[in-house]
């Protein structure tokens, strides 16, 4: 007897309409499958993130929570886990949802009205130098911000140079699975952003939660405050709130579920 049909949801995350946001595929597992096969499955999907969960025996959270890209499991997955946590929170009910992660701890999603929140841990990032992905970018940006785990921030100007950019992803892509996350002052939101991530598989990502996780102290910084507003400028574009409190930072936004069906294997 084969594998019994999963669960699978399509969710545009960050967005109140379909076609907005980030895509991510959710599928509700009653047991782990080999890695090879979450690998094949994200392959299958072709989204920047399909997020797959367990009830958590170890008890230490309602679920555990791994992320896949076409190509690789990655540590973090911002936009997933909240359209995680959309699925389940409107599938059983309650106000939030706990998710215990191999690679940053326990993440949690709730209700905020008609929207939620994502709480992820803060990341820090140090001015740095990156001059060889610095001239694959496009634009000499004002400062360079990295840290250790491949977060790096690139600040500019203004909105208009942040648009401009027209990186060479190939090249970039040579340089390891990095974000390069470029970043300035927003013309109707606090800051506005685009998010690279050539050699994780996704040229330019579409609103990426980890990325504002990395932005949220390096913003509230220059700006002064803990609660700001973002946009993150791709194709299809999206809105967030952002608060920080203390090491966690709490990412807000609607979703919406454009599919939900079975995924036969």
């Amino acid at each position: 007897m084969g594998q019994p049909p999963i669960p699978y949801w399509h969710v545009d995350a960050f967005s109140a309409a379909p076609f907005g946001g980030n895509q991510a595929a959710v599928m509700v597992l009653e047991e782990w499958l080999p890695d090879d096969a979450l690998l094949a499955i994200s392959a299958e999907n072709m989204f920047a993130a399909t997020a797959f969960v367990v009830r958590d025996e170890a008890r230490e959270a309602d679920w555990e929570l791994r992320w896949f890209t076409p190509t690789n499991e990655i540590a973090l997955c911002g936009h997933a886990t909240l359209a995680t946590g959309h699925v389940l929170l409107k599938r059983d009910g309650g106000e939030g949802v706990a998710f215990r992660t191999r690679m940053s701890g326990i993440l949690e999603v709730r209700r905020n009205g008609d929207t939620y929140e994502l709480a992820l841990p803060v990341i820090h990032t140090q001015q740095a130098e990156y001059s060889e992905a610095v001239a694959l970018l496009g634009s000499e940006p004002l400062s360079v911000h990295r840290n250790e785990s491949r977060y790096n921030i690139f600040e500019f100007e203004d909105e208009a140079a942040v648009r401009a950019l027209a990186p060479d992803f190939a090249a970039l892509a040579k340089l390891g699975n990095d974000q390069f996350i470029c970043t300035a002052p927003g013309n109707s939101t606090d800051i506005v952003s685009r998010v690279f991530v050539p050699g994780g598989g996704a040229d330019e990502d579409s609103v990426t939660g980890s990325a504002h996780a990395v932005l949220a102290p390096f913003w509230a910084e220059r700006l002064g405050r803990n609660s700001m507003t973002a946009h993150q400028a791709s194709e299809r574009g999206g809105d967030l709130t952002i608060r920080m409190d203390g090491e966690r930072v709490w990412l807000g936004g609607p979703c919406v579920t454009v599919v939900e069906g079975v995924f036969y294997l």
